[in-house]
């Protein structure tokens, strides 16, 4: 399968120690096919609240519509109610949350088949279509969950978030400095069920293999640091 040689592909560099700063330009290391997004659960709300923390504030501003301050994210991130929404999320090989989206579901029983999308790229990991993927993986998961309507709120000047919506087929509406984007779902599909199973399942088995590697990177970087610390001490130990 397609999603099989592609996820196989995008393991090949897990086995290399993880590099400060932005890895190889992108005309070297093109981004897999596949990019692994799963869904977050309430264990997660810390690596959440840091990636909205690391947005510069004209980023908080275009992501909340305000500058968001820390504490107001940290409030945010404490707030995400994971029994009703649903929280997608880009780990580098680091274990950092680069990408998120945050599908929140109508609470009003007249809009009970609508939802919302909102999401954040750290500018490290911006020109490699993670906010459109993200979005997708969200549409799939609304759809699946008799969505129909599905709602982008974003002020005007946040091009990027209004040109995802549109290449995606979104009705936009612009209103002074704020926008409204909605785009119609289609009724899910056994195929649509079987797709985010399969792709969740990636990305979850992505995940525990990035966790494995961290873990076996850092082990590997104590027994350095102590190796030095004793190289350390004969030297400077009297003769």
């Amino acid at each position: 399968m397609d999603w099989v040689k592609a996820s196989l592909e995008a393991g090949k560099g897990l086995l290399r120690p993880p590099t400060e700063g932005a890895g190889p330009p992108p005309e070297i290391r093109p981004p897999p096919v596949l990019v692994p997004i799963r869904s977050l659960g309430a264990n997660h709300r810390g690596r959440i609240a840091w990636h909205l923390m690391a947005l510069d504030p004209h980023d908080r501003y275009l992501r909340f519509g305000f500058a968001a301050s820390d504490e107001q994210i940290q409030r945010y991130a404490d707030s995400v109610n994971f029994d009703r929404d649903e929280i997608f999320g880009i780990y580098n090989r680091r274990l950092e949350l680069i990408a998120m989206a945050h599908l929140a579901f109508s609470v009003d029983p007249n809009l009970d088949a609508c939802a919302e999308f909102g999401v954040s790229v750290l500018k490290s990991a911006r020109g490699r279509g993670y906010g459109a993927r993200l979005f997708d993986r969200a549409a799939m998961h609304a759809r699946n969950e008799g969505v129909s309507r599905l709602f982008i709120y974003a002020l005007s000047e946040n091009t990027a978030m209004l040109r995802i919506a549109s290449k995606a087929g979104a009705k936009v509406e612009r209103d002074g400095s704020e926008a409204e984007a909605h785009l119609y779902l289609k009724s899910a599909t056994l195929d649509s069920h079987l797709s985010e199973m399969v792709v969740e399942q990636v990305a979850q088995t992505d995940y525990r293999i990035k966790v494995q590697v961290k873990q076996f990177w850092d082990f590997l970087a104590g027994v350095q640091a102590i190796r030095r610390d004793i190289q350390d001490a004969q030297r400077n130990s009297p003769k």
